[in-house]
């Protein structure tokens, strides 16, 4: 009986990786063929150049794709969980000797995340508007309604994201399979018709089209690599389905389907060069252009929701290691823990969408704005994986050089070739992602401070415990102080004992710890220490992809003699006021930044989903 099960579960988890982490790739095509010859640096619609690009694209997306994320990075997994944060934290473990070069690696990781954010704003703008840009070509008539309906679309698909996308998941993988198979039968049926566009499959056109005219070929590299923007989410979503299930499908259907589609429209362009208006729609026959539209909008409208939903992932990740403030994030599925939703990043990415599509008003003018995130973040990821190659699999040094060289020139290649598309639309990218990484370190390093000054500040916990008999107030029941401190009186508790001249019968200081690890078991979850006099401390641990609970915490303290009732138990919490100061620490701005996100931070009650009828605040001032 547990073989059928198995088989089920590996076909459920096929079909659902299909269905999620080739959106982004899987509709490359709609745009990255067209892009690279009528873009902003057009090619002319020549044998050569055609069969030179379809070389170059094919070998881009082996050597990217399939090597280098696939078979290479994929083995780099943090606890069963892949993407930048858990590549970081797994480089961070292996590098933790040496604290210099721990700060550079995490400065790259963040500026990773960081990029992220960038492109999870273009790829819904550019999938969507690509899609419904078709009906140019099915009803020239309504190409003034492209931008409207793409609104409309995209309004859409962001006010569903607060009730889950669980039952809109259960279609995500039979659409996707329809739409790699139509992009097999397209791209087959029309090299069929013109059999030697296969010739490209031969790396020696790559190498004439760039040696040919260098200039010419290095600006077609900024539209080629739109040919593998996603590739980096096969490892992002390597926690949610496994290695298996994704390389299965990305040997045995995705990547066939691609090839296909894109030979398939190297060969239409060979027959009929005027077809680079739009050659991927123009692969369908007539009466199919339009059923093409839709099926093109659903498959944008998925790839759109797994950048959205990669987003939401990256920002719980984020909050968990302190890169965040605390802020509302709502669970939207009782099976899957993986379906979120964080209200700020939803309308954030809405508002940043809706911009880059009434702003920029075509798939070809967003086509300039795409690339330099993915191509920055593959290079980092390049750079974070050779830790883990030298430090972790110990490589030989011929071997590991050979793999990290190979892949750094290629991914340096693509990230300067779209670098100088910044003037034309490069620069969103840029500006989001140095927002961001501003926004995230800035959170880092103010929590640092602010860690310090508290530290600095507290009373030696072994002088109260020893005078705590000295206290004529005793109130009934458990007291439990929440602190970010390992170590010294809790703030709570000296203003407790200051204004309120008491103390309960047992005191307990509790210290969530975020690991670099993604799942922390429960049996590794609670560490309790007896300082004496009826005061503990627990410390209970969480990795980065799991949701804090207090309460639940607690309850598995009953198995290390520590019992909880939740009616007599009381938690102090104690809220921050941040001042910013001109001592040495951060410039100004900054600490006036860190007040800001401070002063908006979900409350540890709510964050920790401590019983509100339970909970007595006590606020403090800091200078940083």
């Amino acid at each position: 009986m547990s073989q059928p099960t198995g088989k089920k579960n590996i076909s459920t988890l096929i079909l659902g990786a299909i269905g999620v982490v080739y959106g982004d790739i899987g509709t490359s095509p709609l745009y990255a063929m067209k892009e690279t010859f009528a873009g902003h640096h057009p090619l002319a619609v020549v044998e050569g150049n055609i069969l030179g690009v379809l070389s170059v694209m094919f070998w881009t997306i082996m050597v990217l794709v399939s090597v280098k994320y696939v078979a290479v990075i994929m083995r780099a997994d943090n606890r069963g969980e892949g993407g930048s944060l858990a590549l970081l934290a797994l480089v961070s473990d292996l590098t933790r000797n040496n604290k210099r070069l721990r700060w550079v690696i995490t400065l790259l990781g963040v500026f990773a995340a960081a990029l992220f954010f960038g492109d999870s704003m273009i790829t819904p703008a550019i999938s969507v508007l690509s899609a419904v840009e078709g009906l140019n070509i099915v009803a020239p008539r309504f190409s003034e309604f492209v931008v409207p309906i793409s609104a409309v679309i995209l309004t859409g698909l962001f006010f569903i994201q607060k009730h889950g996308t669980g039952v809109v998941g259960l279609a995500f993988g039979p659409i996707m399979v329809a739409w790699f198979g139509i992009l097999t039968v397209l791209g087959a049926q029309s090299i069929l018709h013109t059999p030697h566009v296969l010739a490209a499959l031969n790396p020696a056109f790559a190498f004439h089209f760039i040696s040919a005219d260098f200039h010419r070929a290095f600006f077609a590299l900024g539209s080629v690599v739109l040919a593998v923007t996603g590739g980096e989410a096969l490892y992002t979503d390597m926690g949610h389905f496994g290695k298996f299930p994704i390389r299965v499908t990305w040997f045995g259907f995705v990547l066939p389907a691609l090839v296909l589609n894109y030979f398939g429209q190297g060969a239409l362009l060979l027959q009929d060069p005027t077809a680079i208006e739009n050659p991927f729609f123009l692969l369908a026959p007539e009466w199919g252009q339009l059923p093409m539209v839709l099926l093109a909008t659903a498959a944008t409208v998925i790839a759109s929701q797994a950048v959205i939903s990669g987003a939401f992932s990256v920002a719980r990740q984020s909050v968990q290691m302190g890169f965040l403030p605390r802020m509302e994030i709502k669970q939207t599925s009782d099976r899957a823990r993986g379906q979120i939703y964080v209200p700020f990043t939803n309308w954030t990415l809405y508002l940043a969408v809706m911009g880059l599509v009434i702003g920029f008003g075509s798939s070809s003018n967003l086509a300039a704005a795409y690339g330099i995130a993915v191509t920055g973040t593959m290079t980092i990821d390049t750079i974070l994986i050779a830790f883990v190659i030298v430090l972790a699999w110990r490589w030989t040094l011929p071997l590991a050089v050979l793999a990290v060289g190979g892949f750094l020139i290629v991914d340096l290649a693509y990230f300067f070739a779209n670098a100088i598309k910044i003037p034309q639309g490069g620069w969103f990218p840029v500006a989001m992602g140095i927002i961001s990484f501003t926004v995230l370190t800035t959170w880092r390093r103010g929590r640092r401070l602010l860690f310090n000054e508290m530290k600095r500040q507290k009373v030696p916990l072994q002088a109260l415990i020893d005078g705590y008999e000295d206290c004529p107030n005793r109130a009934f029941g458990t007291a439990v102080f929440m602190t970010s401190v390992g170590e010294g009186v809790p703030s709570a508790m000296l203003h407790n004992l200051k204004h309120n001249q008491v103390m309960h019968e047992r005191n307990v200081l509790l210290t969530v710890i975020t690991d670099d690890h993604p799942y922390v078991p429960a049996a590794e979850r609670i560490t309790i220490t007896d300082l004496g006099k009826d005061f503990y401390r627990v410390v209970v641990h969480y990795g980065f992809m799991q949701e804090p609970n207090v309460p639940a915490a607690l309850e598995l303290c009953a198995e290390h003699g520590l019992k909880f009732d939740m009616m007599s138990t009381s938690f102090f919490v104690s809220r921050e006021t941040v001042i910013p100061s001109l001592t040495p620490g951060m410039a100004l701005w900054r600490e006036r930044l860190f007040c800001a996100l401070s002063r908006n931070a979900m409350s540890a009650t709510d964050f920790f989903k401590i019983p509100t009828n339970r909970v007595v605040e006590m606020g403090t001032q800091i200078e940083i």
